[in-house]
């Protein structure tokens, strides 16, 4: 897959700010994944830690990629206090992300996604105990594998910061592009 055949998925999937980036400016941190311990999903789930491997393997297996995608959904809200709508933009990048994996899913190629929320494909997942029932539409968050999200961004010179009452829901998939 090439860059522009990549970014037109993307956008294709719904989202509001698409960009390439560079899979080697990924830097996994412990910190950002220690985190993730505080979280109702720690320990239950496939797509959160410790399932979705170890920190240290992260490296080994995102920077293989020769290139990526960052794409955002932004949404306004009222207030620091606007549930209802942070749940429609939740709502809403879901939506993209599940259309992007039909969409990818179309290429016969590796492709790593990053999600910016835990897996929701199940009602209750079958972690540790069954097999995941849907190992193709089930991806970590960008944090579960240690990433800072706004770092990801500056690092890639993609916005973060919209300002207030602005929010930026932020996932990336990576791929390997053809050389002809």
């Amino acid at each position: 897959m090439d860059i522009n055949t990549a970014m037109t998925i993307a956008m294709e999937a719904g989202f509001d700010t698409v960009a390439e980036m560079d899979p080697k400016k990924l830097h996994f941190r412990h910190e950002v994944r220690d985190m993730c311990a505080a979280c109702k999903a720690y320990g239950k789930r496939w797509t959160c830690p410790p399932a979705c491997g170890e920190i240290d393997e992260m490296p080994e297996r995102y920077h293989k990629f020769s290139n990526g995608i960052i794409f955002q959904t932004i949404v306004n809200y009222e207030d620091e206090f606007d549930y209802e709508g942070m749940s429609q933009a939740m709502r809403r990048q879901g939506k993209s992300i599940g259309r992007l994996i039909d969409l990818l899913s179309k290429i016969d190629e590796d492709i790593m996604l990053f999600g910016s929320d835990g897996c929701g494909n199940c009602e209750e997942c079958t972690y540790p105990d069954n097999p995941c029932r849907f190992p193709d539409r089930a991806f970590p968050s960008m944090e579960a594998t240690g990433l800072l999200v706004s770092d990801v961004c500056k690092d890639n010179d993609v916005k973060y910061y919209y300002g207030k009452n602005i929010v930026a829901f932020t996932g990336a998939f990576l791929f390997n592009t053809e050389i002809y």
